[in-house]
């Protein structure tokens, strides 16, 4: 598909507008780049394994499966929100296992999306939206992940409408994001709307806001033929967090098609040189594992894993 001029224009303003940006906001900080900011404080990266709710596949309370994985070395979850789970309990097993919830994904978002061609279901999404904010809000968490809508038909749920869509539909959450001190984390998916990473940027920036940042796939975003370490960088302060899985290109592969998933670390992801784009943007924050999980030899594994690959030790 061709993008129409209008399509274009957009693009090439907020790119532009984007570099304005940030550095107006090195240069707030007293800082010529990501990397000053990294040494102006004084910090390494440090970073802090979790992992996704449902991947935690045994019976018993939630106190029971933050235990487990306490017990692996695990220090935060992310929980669906709106969520029926008893969120005081939620709340009362964080505070005695010290596991943090440290974000929500928005329970509906990819079924009810911000893009949809119907004004009832985006609305529907909107609400949604806020209630999930409200809920990671009560359960101590920082993000709300959200998918921003999905290029399904060219005619009804296109590119610019796509844009133009989650875009209204997210700054009419904002107020609640700035109520509850929670920040929508846009994530990028097999959406067929967002494939590059200055599209991702363009895209953050025109929201103008620091309630609204990135979520980054890591696996998912290796299918367009861009390595996660240029991501990383381009996103920079942005970026909120981030998660992967393992994704592999298959042999004929070219950008645009599917590969295969693979175990943790068995992948095409390039971590020493993601884990030295963190290092250049000062990244200090969640790594979430997003694979099918299990029980505790499931668990242990993925733990293992994260913990090579992220250079973690034991």
């Amino acid at each position: 598909m061709t993008p129409n001029p209008t399509t274009l224009s957009r693009r090439s303003f907020l790119r532009t507008a984007e570099g304005t940006l940030a550095a107006t906001w090195l240069a707030s900080a007293g800082l010529s780049s990501a990397t000053s900011l990294l040494a102006a404080e004084g910090k390494h990266r440090s970073l802090k394994k979790a992992v996704k709710y449902g991947m935690i596949k045994i019976p018993g309370s939630i106190e029971d499966k933050f235990n487990l994985i306490k017990s692996l070395g695990f220090l935060g979850v992310e929980m669906d929100a709106p969520t029926s789970i008893d969120k005081t309990e939620a709340v009362r097993a964080r505070d005695k296992t010290g596991i943090q919830i440290h974000g929500c994904i928005d329970a509906v978002h990819w079924q009810t999306r911000l893009s949809d061609p119907d004004p009832a279901v985006r609305a529907k999404a909107v609400e949604t939206l806020k209630l999930a904010l409200q809920d990671a809000k009560f359960l101590g968490a920082t993000t709300v992940l959200v998918v921003p809508g999905k290029f399904s038909n060219p005619e009804t749920e296109n590119y610019e409408q796509v844009y133009e869509r989650s875009q209204e539909g997210i700054r009419k959450a904002l107020p609640v994001a700035e109520q509850t001190g929670v920040k929508i984390a846009v994530e990028v998916v097999w959406n067929n709307f967002i494939t590059k990473p200055d599209e991702f940027v363009a895209y953050l920036d025109a929201f103008q806001n620091p309630m609204v940042g990135g979520y980054l796939d890591m696996s998912n975003m290796l299918k367009y033929g861009v390595p996660d370490s240029v991501w990383v960088r381009k996103l920079g302060k942005r970026m909120l967090k981030f998660d992967f899985k393992g994704w592999k290109h298959d042999a004929a592969w070219t950008p645009g098609e599917k590969g295969t998933w693979v175990d943790i670390g068995d992948g095409d992801e390039n971590w020493p040189e993601v884990l030295k784009a963190l290092d250049d943007i000062g990244y200090h924050g969640w790594a979430t594992a997003e694979v099918s999980g299990g029980g505790r030899k499931e668990l242990q594994d993925v733990a293992d894993r994260m913990n090579r690959i992220l250079d973690l030790g034991s």
